[in-house]
């Protein structure tokens, strides 16, 4: 009987293999020739564990406890006694090993350990093993380490690209084998055996010269039909063995993922390294699912100097091994080498850990009730969370919860004079404005991307309460926002520019500093640079900008600090006032987070200052600091605080009693979710998931002083209304967002997503220590 040993390698269509032969077991056995079963139905793991060295602790010996020397040991002899029956049993002329894994053993006692074991079934033993060409394998190989928890970038494998000895190195610089710390040869090292020839001469060694065949592994060819006439080859066949059912191509990881995956095993292994935690490898791996991304993968190409370490000894191969061909080795054109991919979105990794740091706890005390026979405690929480916090929060929440409660930074809605609930009666329409000759008055400048169900509320709402003109910039926008404001633009409404060639870090600031030469900017009264999702909420007089600027006529610079309104329990997307939907919102008084008391700036144009940001104006120019005075929303001075830098308020500034700028950062659950998809304006690279949930969905309190406008918002908006064309586009916007809402729900991402916000059940105390726990501040 001859053995043929099939040692993977990793990534080289092993899996496919293995289940096109255990599916064929039957059939095969019928010819003679039998699929091992013993060691295991497909990959034949138990082979691999039997005959590592005590000190090789893979993830597999460790996960199923076989690290003992003793356990190991019975498990080697049940294997060899489970061989030698089945071998009695179907009495086969050639018996087929695979254990993808097998590549990993570095050592000759290992091999002499296998080659012990299976001696006693026969002397006749082959090794075989499926190749690529080395870079476009190391794509594959890194992106399953980096699933499995590894820290080290494709830096590793680059350093050593140029050393003499690609083998030697890579084993040099593994790091020790720590399973508690979830440090193992196979997830942390660079691939020592990449070194095709070096691992044939290992082999060899031990189980003698030309017993070792290299195959080609063609990833098209594996997953189609054409799969079992390799295996023919690969196994020396006498025969087809029959149709295979067609596999499934793997969809390689995004390049940003991989990225975002190796900083957050870089932390998480911190975490492990004083043993007191355990992470399980599902656990870990799902970890590194829920933050990946769409995109393009590493290219193979950039890894070229690990391609030409090997360049000499691949021809040698390709001549030496009839599976093999010249072409296997051939590598694309480098068009630079290799670095790190951008994580995207202003990834950090330390938001992400704190957040799981809940499951990795929860895992390590059930790992240990398990091993201590104990029934698992109650998790320790604060005796007055509510039940939906115990159930999401992190440990580091929970302490933040702890210190909050009773502190001169605990929430609470007791501020200011103005009671919401009494402020209820419409107000009448606004007397027309009149303005200089040659000022354009009011002015809001601001950038929208998709945003076209939401425009025409909001400028019907700013023109009703006395903005005169409008500047909007927009960018990459794919749902009719451009079309619609053209169509404001020609009805003499508002001013529209395209900022698709903008550069540097932010769309939105290019924008600003384009607008400072336009001039509608230049010859404006007031400069108001507020976003679609933020309405200035005057809460005096007429609620008129007017009658505010009457209240406060020394005030070159108002600070209109954020009030964040949640979702409201509406969940989908409905064509209603915004300012009529959403009315519940966080508490007055919330100094944590920080983003909580953010300001936009409503500023005379005066020329104090050079500059326009997100925020505020900046640069105060010199020679102007007697010019300026800051209030804040109740009309207080807060020049000495904000004059030259800041954009929240503080405790001794904080106020809303004349004006606060409503921001309605969700609106409607789907909404959320398309803007998640998109992304924001002023940060291309910042993520809005769970954490953005957590910190803009507020619903403790109800404030409805915006509702005043309705009638006169109604009344403007259904004027803009009558133009045909502005409805369609407007009509049009609507379907287009509704339609994305329909295909987010379809992927499994969104999905998840929308139903985890759907879940979150937060107390005002509670989203303040939570948001503070994801350190989420922009």
């Amino acid at each position: 009987m001859r053995i043929d040993l099939h040692i993977g390698v990793e990534h080289c269509g092993a899996a496919r293999l293995q289940s096109v032969l255990a599916a064929k077991r039957d059939h095969l056995t019928a010819k003679g020739i039998r699929y091992a079963n013993a060691p295991g139905n497909k990959n034949h793991t138990r082979l691999w564990m039997a005959v590592t060295d005590p000190g090789h602790v893979d993830p597999l010996r460790y996960n199923r406890g076989f690290i003992p020397a003793e356990k190991q040991a019975d498990l080697r002899a049940s294997l060899q006694a489970a061989l030698m029956s089945e071998v009695s049993t179907h009495k086969p002329d050639q018996l087929i090993l695979s254990a993808s894994q097998l590549c990993w053993l570095a050592t000759d006692t290992e091999l002499t350990r296998l080659r012990d074991l299976l001696a006693p079934l026969s002397e006749d033993i082959r090794i075989i093993a499926h190749v690529d060409e080395q870079a476009r394998l190391l794509t594959r190989i890194y992106a399953d380490q980096i699933h499995e928890g590894r820290a080290a970038s494709l830096d590793q494998e680059l350093s050593i690209a140029g050393r003499e000895n690609w083998w030697d190195s890579a084993l040099k610089f593994a790091p020790e084998i720590s399973p508690n710390a979830g440090i193992f040869l196979e997830n942390q090292a660079a691939p020592f055996w990449l070194d095709y020839r070096r691992l044939v001469q290992h082999w060899e060694a031990v189980f003698g010269a030309g017993k070792v065949d290299l195959c080609a592994y063609d990833e098209a060819r594996f997953a189609s039909d054409a799969v079992t006439e390799d295996i023919r080859h690969a196994f020396r066949l006498p025969d087809q063995i029959g149709k295979a059912a067609a596999g499934k191509p793997t969809q390689p990881a995004s390049a940003a993922t991989l990225a975002r995956g190796r900083q957050l095993n870089e932390l998480i292994l911190r975490v492990l390294q004083d043993r007191k935690r355990v992470l399980p490898r599902q656990l870990w791996r799902s970890f590194i699912q829920e933050i990946s991304l769409d995109g393009a993968p590493i290219d193979p190409a950039s890894l070229s100097a690990v391609s030409k370490n090997f360049t000499k000894d691949n021809r040698a191969l390709a001549a030496a091994h009839t599976g093999l061909t010249a072409d296997l080795f051939k590598r694309g054109r480098a068009k630079a080498q290799w670095t790190e991919a951008d994580p995207e979105y202003g990834f950090r990794p330390s938001q992400y850990l704190l957040s799981f740091m809940w499951r990795i706890d929860k895992a390590t005390r059930e790992e240990r009730d398990a091993k201590s026979g104990a029934a698992a405690p109650a998790t320790p929480q604060a005796h007055d969370l509510s039940e939906s916090a115990r159930q999401i929060m992190p440990p580091l929440a929970v302490q933040n919860f702890e210190k909050l409660k009773g502190s001169p930074f605990a929430p609470h809605n007791r501020l200011g004079a103005v009671n919401e609930e009494d402020l209820a009666a419409a107000y009448p329409p606004m007397a027309p404005r009149q303005l200089a000759p040659g000022s354009s008055g009011n002015v809001i400048v601001g950038c929208m991307k998709n945003e076209a169900p939401y425009i025409l509320e909001w400028v019907a709402y700013h023109r009703a309460i006395g903005v005169d003109n409008f500047l909007i910039y927009t960018n990459g926008c794919e749902d009719g926002t451009s079309e619609l404001l053209d169509r404001l633009q020609e009805l003499g409404v508002l001013q529209h520019r395209l900022n698709d060639d903008w550069r540097g870090n932010s769309p939105q600031q290019f924008a600003l500093n384009r607008a400072l030469e336009e001039p509608v900017i230049r010859n404006a009264d007031w400069i108001i640079h507020i976003d679609v999702d933020e309405f200035m909420n005057v809460r005096y007089g007429n609620g008129t900008l007017d009658d505010f600027l009457a209240r406060v006529p020394d005030a070159t610079n108002v600070a209109m600090t954020w009030r964040l309104f949640g979702h409201n329990g509406v969940t989908e997307l409905r064509d209603e006032l915004v300012i009529d939907q959403f009315d519940t919102c966080a508490p007055k008084f919330c100094p944590k987070p920080h983003t909580v008391w953010g300001f936009k700036t409503m500023f005379k144009n005066i020329g104090a200052y050079e500059k326009i940001s997100c925020h505020r104006p900046n640069k105060l120019i010199g020679g102007m600091e007697e010019r300026v005075k800051w209030v804040n929303g109740s009309g207080q001075d807060m020049t000495r605080e904000a004059a030259k830098s800041g954009w929240r308020n503080s405790k001794k500034t904080i106020g809303y009693d004349l004006i606060q700028l409503n921001h309605y950062a969700l609106r409607s659950a789907e909404s959320f979710l398309i803007k998640r998809q998109r992304g924001r304006a002023l940060h291309v690279d910042r993520s809005i998931g769970l954490n953005y949930w957590i910190r803009m969905d507020w619903s403790d309190h109800r404030d409805i002083t915006i509702k005043r406008n309705v009638p006169r918002v109604e009344m403007e908006r259904n004027r803009l209304l009558q133009d045909d064309r502005l409805r369609q586009l407007h009509e049009d916007g609507l379907k287009w967002h509704r339609a994305k809402a329909d295909e987010l729900h379809g992927k499994d991402e969104f999905r998840e997503l929308y139903e985890q916000a759907l879940r979150v059940k937060l107390t005002q105390t509670e989203r303040v220590a939570y948001a503070l726990a994801l350190d989420m501040e922009s």
